[in-house]
């Protein structure tokens, strides 16, 4: 009998030991679930709410100098294009087809070369510099933020035409109607005033002139009112990366039309389908080029880590319909250039 118990507590202690994971699994996963939960804490409490202009060129001098955007994601800080229906697509090409497939939508490659064009919150260059090299137009990019300026004069050969300034969008340091295009692309969420953004877009294009918007925008609310769920998601969205408010897709078409430097017809487009997949390759382009981060340090890491939540949410957000991604242009289908 003895043997018997022994011989059964043997097995059972055997199994429980199976049962246990090892110290080697342990460890990293530990490791891990205390970077997300600090990753979690700074995200919840450092938030980037919108206070007012200095706060957006605050978030974006901050994400221009540490670098990891640009180390990620290449010189183009904004969404890919992945085809209707989507394909699978090198994460920064998909970025450079989102240029060429905005300029085809909004009549760019009919402007003649060197032809002025204005970019309204340019980053740091990258559609500029397409703008100017592929198409032969001269480009003037302008950011509210004095890091970028710097790095897109600094990433821009002299022998294209694409210069940059400090700038305000909803106070154009520029005359009226001397601009042949106007081209903006995810600027519009940082602005807390849409009729005065859609009005100084406006005002600086020439008579005939072409405009391509490209923006983040809400669920309109004659749609469907935001549920409780959403609420609390949208409420992230904004305070998280400076915005004051998202406009509708209708919305901001109506603040176009109300402009009164308002010609022609205003056209609009959802590509939330096409552009989607680029929130979740966001994150995964960090686990593709792991070196990328790491050689930035662990600041870089955990500042990684700090932004996976509002992504997430973002693709959420859109996938659900409560985001659309809307581009809008002008139509002059019986007009020229002035």
């Amino acid at each position: 009998r003895c043997s018997h118990r022994s011989s059964r507590h043997a097995v059972r202690d055997r199994s429980e030991q199976r049962l246990m994971p090892s110290p080697t699994v342990l460890i990293p996963t530990a490791a891990g679930l205390l970077l997300l939960a600090c990753a979690y804490q700074l995200w919840n409490r450092r938030n980037r709410a919108y206070h007012s202009s200095e706060s957006v060129a605050a978030a974006y001098d901050a994400w221009t100098d540490d670098q990891l955007l640009e180390s990620l994601w290449g010189e183009h800080v904004h969404l890919g294009h992945y085809g209707s229906p989507p394909q699978p697509r090198d994460f920064r090409q998909a970025k450079a087809d989102f240029v060429h497939e905005l300029v085809r939508w909004s009549g760019f490659d009919q402007l003649p070369p060197g032809s002025r064009v204005l970019d309204v919150g340019c980053g740091i260059g990258g559609s500029a510099r397409i703008l100017s090299r592929d198409y032969g137009l001269d480009v003037l990019g302008i950011s509210i933020s004095p890091a970028q300026v710097n790095r897109a004069t600094h990433l821009t050969p002299d022998t294209l035409p694409c210069r940059f300034a400090v700038m305000d969008a909803l106070n154009l340091q520029l005359e009226d109607q001397s601009f042949d295009a106007v081209w903006t692309v995810e600027a519009g969420p940082h602005m807390p005033d849409k009729q005065r953004f859609a009005d100084e877009l406006l005002r600086v294009l020439k008579p005939g002139g072409r405009l391509a918007v490209a923006d983040w925008n809400r669920r309109d609310p004659v749609d469907g009112a935001l549920d409780r769920r959403e609420r609390w998601v949208m409420h992230q969205l904004l305070t998280q990366w400076a915005h004051p408010e998202f406009a509708s897709i209708r919305g901001f078409r109506q603040n176009l039309e109300n402009s009164p430097h308002h010609r022609g017809t205003i056209s609009t487009d959802d590509w939330t389908e096409a552009t989607l997949p680029s929130w979740n390759e966001s994150i995964f382009e960090g686990i593709r080029r792991p070196n990328a981060i790491l050689r930035l340090g662990p600041k870089a890491v955990l500042q990684g880590l700090r932004e996976t939540p509002t992504l997430l949410l973002m693709r959420w957000a859109f996938a659900r319909g409560m985001m659309q991604f809307g581009v809008f242009k002008t139509d002059h289908s019986n007009t020229e250039l002035g």
